[in-house]
């Protein structure tokens, strides 16, 4: 196990027998525990979520070894790295946008993704991926997606990779469900010139005692008569 991440969460688990949350943001600088326990998920490791108390008595998060006959034997090299020219091609391809919320970014910011997730489908090592499988989103939209995907009940014990390329976080545009709810989302960035137009819906909605979701629900639906 080469990878740092992964190899702090196993190496405290062993020692501890579990980490938290806590420990993962506070001893080892990992602000998106999740994302740290995917690491190991992803090496093929089983982890199980339960709940503990922090110091203040507040419950927290915790992860533990899962059962070993879920030991995923197929991952243990871990997803293959990606290189800088198959970034540049997703940018080509996508533009410098994140694919979920629509915004803008610079390529730096953007971070690749698997539209089925790793732990479902795995990882293509060839050279030549298909860029179809993959997806640039932005940070906030990647931990959206990962919180979703780690407690859909697909991602978790069935694997079935058709379910997820129905899921809205493998295509936001043309989907049946997210992480096998029947829900529908439309996540929506206002920048630069925008912003102006966002203020402007802002103090109208305060007008009428109305949080923005509602009052946009409420202009689409009297736009479509609904």
């Amino acid at each position: 196990m080469t990878a740092k991440r992964a190899r702090t969460v196993i190496d405290h688990i062993i020692e501890h027998g579990y980490i938290t949350t806590e420990e993962l943001k506070e001893k080892y600088g990992y602000n998106h525990p999740p994302r740290a326990a995917r690491d190991v998920r992803e090496q093929g490791i089983p982890l199980e979520t339960f709940k503990v108390k922090d110091s203040t008595g507040r419950a927290i998060g915790a992860y533990r070894f899962g059962k070993w006959e879920d030991f995923r034997v197929d991952r243990l090299k871990g997803s293959h790295a990606f290189s800088k020219q198959f970034k540049k091609d997703l940018v080509k391809k996508y533009g410098e946008q994140c694919l979920v919320c629509s915004a803008a970014f610079e390529e730096r910011y953007l971070q690749i993704d698997h539209r089925i997730p790793y732990q479902v489908a795995g990882d293509d090592p060839s050279p030549n991926r298909n860029l179809d499988h993959y997806m640039l989103v932005c940070s906030s939209c990647n931990r959206a997606k990962s919180w979703s995907c780690e407690h859909c009940t697909n991602w978790l014990t069935k694997h079935d990779p058709a379910v997820c390329n129905e899921c809205y976080w493998a295509s936001p545009i043309e989907y049946e469900h997210i992480a096998m709810h029947d829900i529908r989302r439309l996540a929506m960035v206002w920048q630069d010139e925008e912003v102006s137009q966002y203020d402007h819906a802002k103090k109208r909605a305060a007008i009428v005692d109305e949080d923005m979701p509602t009052f946009v629900k409420n202009l689409i639906r009297k736009q479509l008569k609904l």
